[in-house]
């Protein structure tokens, strides 16, 4: 997976910029615009470089919380977070916690309840770490899961209104389902 100074410079230009034409960075590079065409088309080929349309998290007022867990099986819990429309991503790590999951929501509570519901709870959680993202030092584009046509039961399987928290009112409930009381995505 060999990277050449020019196809360097091709991503660069293209990190900078999404929406640049080929021919611009034809013109930058005192390339021909088939040429160009032909190493973006390789670079995509090889899975090097991708589209990504998201939402910009600088930009809103939603807020991010990094919770690093130590569990005896990480699949397990990166799989039901993996249907989780509150979940960015998941990462396996190495270290002392060996699950780092970013999760977010208009309102800090909820995900506190998401933690606790879900996280704390787990017998095979031992140890959690919850912190808040006070500001992403550059633009951070998340493609999030929009759900245009409402659940009645969330991707996880639970049901809202038999959740502590939702009762409570401390949760907004899952933004994949109906009882979402929230107003993003």
């Amino acid at each position: 997976m060999e990277i050449d100074r020019t196809d360097k410079r091709i991503i660069s230009l293209l990190m900078e910029n999404p929406d640049i034409s080929q021919s611009e960075i034809a013109s930058h590079l005192k390339m021909s615009q088939p040429a160009i065409y032909t190493r973006i088309r390789r670079l995509k080929n090889r899975g090097i470089i991708n589209s990504l349309v998201g939402i910009n998290l600088k930009k809103t007022e939603l807020h991010i919380a990094k919770i690093e867990i130590t569990v005896k099986d990480p699949q397990k819990i990166t799989n039901f977070f993996s249907r989780c429309p509150m979940c960015l991503n998941g990462l396996i790590t190495s270290g002392k916690h060996n699950v780092c999951l970013f999760l977010i929501s208009e309102k800090l509570r909820a995900i506190e309840c998401c933690v606790d519901h879900n996280i704390r709870k787990n017998p095979e959680v031992s140890d959690v770490e919850f912190n808040v993202v006070i500001n992403p030092m550059k633009d951070w584009i998340v493609n999030l899961k929009i759900y245009p046509e409402k659940l009645e039961k969330s991707p996880c399987g639970k049901i809202c209104p038999k959740q502590p928290c939702y009762q409570i009112e401390s949760c907004l409930g899952c933004p994949a389902t109906i009882f979402y009381r929230g107003k993003f995505p």
